[in-house]
């Protein structure tokens, strides 16, 4: 619903908000900010139809997740840079964009359990094994599409926003590890293999990241 609403106001706003792209600049200066982050963005619009953008974006967010018996905390870091080719079909501030980015997001899982779980297939208590620690890690490059609108707001100024996603493959848990004293036992070993296969079907929906960012820049 929040998505559908989301389109039919971009929509809206290109017809109904004049754009003065080419009035202004080619270029284009600011910050952008949503769900890939905050961080600076350069623009060019190329003419009428054609445009390219490239920003880097920053984040750090924390989450808990539970997987089974064991409640995992999560700091994400999310980092990434990107380009996206934008095509502006009205040649107004419509757009639809296609790019990719360098994605270095990642995050840190910590399980600290307080009573007896069950990792893989056997029951530990918490003194056997003690926190498990681990990151999580995405495929490096993600293609991204997304619709958006850019207007002015003032001379010079201008405000965009845009919706889609990006493909950031599919997430994978490395070096999970325990540190209690049964650590090193291939017991352990092998029911941590099991937990990170448990985690990672937990992280499936994280395949696609959405994307909802909005900008503000100065057009010279």
């Amino acid at each position: 619903m929040f998505t559908r609403a989301a389109v039919i106001g971009i929509a809206f706003c290109s017809c109904a908000l004049p754009v003065a792209a080419q009035e202004q600049g080619r270029w284009g200066l600011g910050i952008t900010g949503g769900t890939l982050g905050v961080g600076p963005q350069l623009t060019y619009r190329a003419g009428p139809h054609l445009g390219v953008r490239a920003n880097a974006t920053f984040l750090s967010l924390s989450r808990d997740e539970g997987v089974d018996d064991i409640e995992y905390s999560g700091d994400a870091d999310l980092r990434s840079f990107g380009a996206m080719l934008d095509w502006y079909p009205t040649g107004g501030g419509l757009r639809v964009s296609l790019g990719g980015r360098i994605n270095e997001s990642e995050i840190d899982l910590v399980g600290a359990p307080t009573t007896s779980v069950t990792v893989g297939d056997t029951t530990y208590t918490p003194q056997q094994l003690g926190t498990l620690a681990g990151s999580v890690t995405v495929d490096d490059f993600a293609p991204t599409l997304t619709i958006g609108y850019g207007g002015t707001l003032g001379e010079g100024f201008t405000f965009g926003a845009e919706i889609g996603v990006m493909w950031q493959g599919e997430p994978t848990i490395d070096n999970l590890h325990a540190t209690g004293p049964l650590a090193v036992t291939p017991q352990l070993q092998a029911d941590i293999e099991r937990e990170e296969l448990r985690i990672e079907d937990e992280l499936d929906d994280f395949e696609l990241w959405p994307i909802l960012q909005v900008e503000f820049q100065y057009r010279f």
